[in-house]
Formats: C-alpha cells, sequence, structure tokens
C-alpha cells in the first residue's frame, strides 16, 4: 500500500534536486505483525518570533500525535541552536516542523538529525539535497547518536528510488554508531558496489550537514547566525 501510495504520487517525497527546510527521514511503520522502511518528509518553515509564539512548535506534538520521546527530542534542537548561536543573543524565532503526511503518530527520536537538518536548512536559507535521506538522533552538543532499525530504514528508501530509476546520486546516511548493525539486502549491497547508491555514516551535526548542502558547516551557521541576527534586529522594532 505505501510503495503504491509513493508510486501513484499520493505520497509526495522527493528522491532528486533540492529544497530549502526540506529533508527526507527514515522511518520504521509498525503494522504490528510486520515492519517495514517508510521514507517520510519532513518540512521546517522559520520567522521571527512574536509575543504570542516563539522557538520550536513541534506540530504533530500540538496535534497529540507524538509520544514523549519525540517531544524530548525536538527540545534537545532548541539547547543546540543555544550552544551555537545563544552567545550572540536571544534567538528572537519561531520554527515549525512536521512529519508530512503522518497520520498515525510518530514517537522516538531518531529523526531528530533530520529535523534539525530541516531547521538549519530553513534558517540559513541553503537548500538540502532530495536524494539523500536520513537517520539518527542528535543530542544538545551536535552529536549524532544510535537508532533502531537502520536496515529496514535504508532498503525502504531503496526500493523507493530503485523503483523511480536509480540515478548515481541517491543515498542514505546514518549514525557512525549502527556501522555494526548493517546486514542489507544484497540488491542495496550491490547498487552500493556498483556506486548506483550510497551509505553514508556520521558522528556530528556538522557532517550530515555538508552531505547535505555539499558546503562547509561553517558557512551554513554563518547564514544562520546572519538570518537570526536579522530576527533581533525586527523582533526590536516592534
Amino acid at each position: 500500500l505505501t510503495e503504491r501510495g509513493y508510486a501513484a504520487g499520493h505520497m509526495r517525497l522527493s528522491t532528486k534536486g533540492s529544497s530549502v527546510g526540506q529533508i527526507n527521514a527514515l522511518t520504521v511503520l509498525d503494522t504490528g505483525t510486520i515492519e517495514f522502511g517508510r521514507p517520510c518528509r519532513i518540512t521546517c518553515n522559520s520567522g521571527v518570533a512574536t509575543a504570542a509564539r516563539s522557538g520550536l512548535v513541534n506540530i504533530e506534538g500540538l496535534a497529540q500525535l507524538s509520544g514523549p520521546i519525540h517531544d524530548k527530542g525536538v527540545m534537545i534542537l532548541e539547547g543546540f541552536l543555544l550552544q551555537e548561536f545563544g552567545n550572540d543573543g536571544p534567538l528572537c524565532m519561531q520554527a515549525t516542523i512536521c512529519f508530512e503526511q503522518l497520520y498515525n503518530g510518530v514517537e522516538g527520536d531518531s529523526a531528530s538529525l533530520a529535523q534539525l537538518l530541516a531547521l538549519l536548512s530553513s534558517l540559513s536559507n541553503i537548500p538540502l539535497l532530495q536524494g539523500l535521506a536520513i537517520t539518527g538522533s542528535v543530542n544538545q552538543k551536535g552529536e549524532v547518536q544510535a537508532v533502531a532499525g537502520v536496515n529496514d530504514k535504508i532498503e525502504g528508501f531503496f526500493r523507493l528510488c530503485r523503483a523511480r530509476k536509480l540515478n548515481h546520486r541517491q543515498g542514505v546516511v546514518l549514525p557512525v554508531a549502527n556501522v555494526g548493525d548493517l546486514m542489507l539486502d544484497v540488491d542495496v549491497v550491490q547498487a552500493v558496489e556498483a556506486d548506483a547508491f550510497a551509505v553514508h555514516a556520521v558522528s556530528t551535526v556538522q557532517e550530515a550537514l555538508e552531505l547535505f548542502t555539499q558546503r562547509p558547516a561553517v558557512e551554513v551557521h554563518d547564514l544562520v547566525r546572519e538570518t537570526l541576527r536579522r530576527f533581533r534586529t525586527l523582533s526590536a522594532q516592534r
């Protein structure tokens, strides 16, 4: 059903090009009897904080579609922003983060790295590659942490890319800590060996950011800093 939904265009998910504030996350759908990988689009929009709303807005949380571990993962993102940019002054921003076309709820923090990259992309206005998909948990210090179900997640995205025809620029990103867990289908292994599909491992947010933006992480951070500086100026004028 899910693969037919992608093929028919009912499920919107890009596997080529680039886009600002949009990223492919690797998730696992549990039907109760079987688990399978389901790629999911995460989007983020950001703007100047208002008296009514500031900080990160977890849309799933507001809609009561997320569990406590997922909510904690979103809160950690704000901690990362404070570490990287908090010394410059108040953040004075609001940002909405959402799992698009996900209606059965979300739990866990394995998409927190994807959410952070979407947030940094939105704030910097730097697009992210859509041929890549990512899984990984992140802490306030920007370190990437291990997650569960990496094989199902990778194979799910690979099947989608193969159905749309591999273009040799697609792949997945996972935590370095999960490399030892890899036991992929032979089809995925052969595609990687033929350089038709890639599997990248990262240990920091900066490494993941550079893969998705094809720019130095410091350059993206400088653009985020510039945006936050502009938000502070606009907020002070209100």
